[in-house]
């Protein structure tokens, strides 16, 4: 069958360096650190004391308190993001039919700080059975995807895709799907988490897998960089509408790009370690480039996983090495996360948009806090540090990989 095209007509951003997508492009360009220390709870005795919250939010500004009350703040972030990125494609749902417009999105967690404070709450009882009677629908991942479906009276597919950190990519590569196979109009879609809270931070603390870099938190996460030591926990979320091609012209859209291609893969090795060879990521990386039925030489961007882990960066180096050849000398590579951090199942979403506004504005944003050479990751790759890059981006393509093995890729390319 002819595959209908799919191209991206509105973004929404709330982040730990903006709230908004103008602010969010702006601090990536400008090549700010969102890391602080946690204001969340007391962290004192955590051996991460410092995170990329998102500043100066209320979500009273935004929603009705009553209403807000009934959300945990991974649900805000959806909202709120997603209203932005509705309002910015200018989707008129009276001119649409909001049956043909779905809502996927993704996030790794759902109401972390809602099922932590009710177990603290019935912990500090006389063991009566005392919940919040939204203690369920606040928890709940999938609550994200009906409250926007429900604000906005969207009636086609909605749902929350939940693959951990590649969760974001997941819900976008959905979308796709449901677009070009006919299925829906246009798609809302993103992702949110909220995870800093006593049980994320001591239970990524756990791993070993975050920075305890407390005393200078700004250059704590440095993806590619010799000193790396975990990555920072983020929050927040990204929203992209994405849309079939003739409908979006139809109504005169303005269009930022298209989305050409997605690819997925497991690593089938390990729970929480990538496959030392980056196998899953280059096959990810593969299928979404055979998808998109283009080939190494026009990328020009990548948006890396880049958590800034000593395991994860040189494996999905190594997997781009392979895969590109030649070709991956004449593209750029960076990882945002050293200025967002690691936002979980959100992470695919803010990388997106990182991705499409670097096809959208010709520039690439940077990996900060580059200070010394990794002698296991080549020299010679690109890897945009420290300042953003003008150049033609012509095509990008954005990895997340999750918990489990689960590995995505999508790609992005100028509309014409």
């Amino acid at each position: 069958m002819q595959l209908r095209r799919v191209v991206v007509t509105g973004l929404g951003a709330l982040t730990p360096i903006g709230n908004t997508l103008n602010e969010y492009w702006e601090g990536l360009v400008s090549g700010r650190s969102g890391a602080v220390p946690i204001t969340r709870f007391d962290a004192s005795k955590f051996k991460t004391r410092f995170a990329c919250e998102v500043k100066g939010f209320d979500p009273e500004q935004f929603m009705d308190r009553k209403e807000a009350r009934k959300m945990d703040p991974f649900a805000q972030f959806a909202i709120v993001c997603s209203d932005e990125a509705i309002k910015d494609s200018g989707l008129d749902i009276v001119r649409v039919d909001p049956d043909r417009i779905g809502v996927i999105w993704g996030s790794g967690i759902g109401g972390l700080k809602t099922f932590q404070e009710e177990c603290f709450n019935f912990a500090k009882g006389d063991g009566t059975p005392r919940f919040n009677p939204f203690f369920i629908p606040k928890m709940i991942a999938d609550s994200a995807s009906g409250l926007i479906s429900i604000r906005h009276g969207l009636r086609g597919p909605s749902y929350v895709t939940v693959s951990a950190c590649a969760s974001g990519n997941n819900s976008m590569i959905d979308a796709f799907n449901n677009i070009r196979l006919g299925l829906c109009d246009a798609v809302v879609t993103g992702g949110s988490e909220a995870a800093i809270y006593e049980a994320g931070v001591g239970g990524f603390n756990a791993l070993h897998a975050m920075s305890t870099r407390n005393e200078d938190p700004a250059t704590a996460s440095r993806p590619y960089d010799k000193d790396r030591d975990g990555f920072v926990l983020g929050e927040g979320g990204a929203a992209i509408v994405l849309e079939e091609l003739d409908h979006a012209v139809a109504r005169g859209a303005r269009i930022y790009c298209e989305m050409i291609g997605a690819g997925m893969s497991s690593d089938a090795y390990h729970i929480t370690a990538p496959h030392p060879d980056g196998i899953g990521a280059e096959l990810c990386m593969k299928h979404a480039l055979e998808d998109a039925r283009v080939s190494p030489i026009d990328i020009d961007y990548i948006n890396t996983h880049g958590t800034s882990t000593p395991i994860g960066d040189p494996q999905e180096v190594k997997a781009i090495q392979r895969l590109f050849g030649e070709a991956a000398y004449k593209l750029n590579i960076s990882s945002t996360k050293s200025m967002t951090g690691h936002l979980l199942g959100g992470a695919g979403a803010v990388e997106a948009i990182a991705s499409i506004m670097a096809v959208h504005a010709d520039t690439v944003p940077p990996t900060i806090n580059h200070y010394t050479d990794d002698p296991e990751i080549d020299p010679g790759l690109n890897f945009t540090f420290n300042t953003a890059e003008k150049r033609t981006v012509n095509a990008s393509l954005s990895n997340t990989f999750g918990f489990g093995g689960h590995n995505t890729s999508v790609i992005f390319r100028k509309y014409a």
